[in-house]
């Protein structure tokens, strides 16, 4: 059953995402936010990620992660997709 005003995003994130403690730091703000759902590196460079939860939370996710001194967005593109039952943020491989 979802939360009441819980969403959630598929992103894909380019840039200087890889090499940047982009995953360990996206896992750490998305506990630290009460979202759920996963992250992983993708082969061209990209990093690709889920995030269910509240939307000003997702927003203010990537707020931290664009003021992060060594990550560096260039652009992101994201969908909205179906709400699932899960527990937890996890990184992926």
């Amino acid at each position: 059953m979802e939360k009441w005003g819980e969403i959630r995003k598929h992103v894909y994130v380019s840039g200087r995402v890889q090499g940047v403690g982009f995953r360990f730091r996206t896992q750490q703000l998305a506990r630290g936010l009460n979202l759920t759902g996963w992250v992983r590196n993708l082969d061209d460079g990209r990093v690709e990620m889920e995030l269910q939860g509240r939307e000003e939370e997702i927003d203010r996710l990537f707020d931290h992660l664009k003021q992060d001194r060594y990550i560096m967005i260039d652009s992101f593109q994201t969908a909205q997709i179906p709400p699932v039952k899960e527990s937890g943020f996890r990184v992926r491989y």
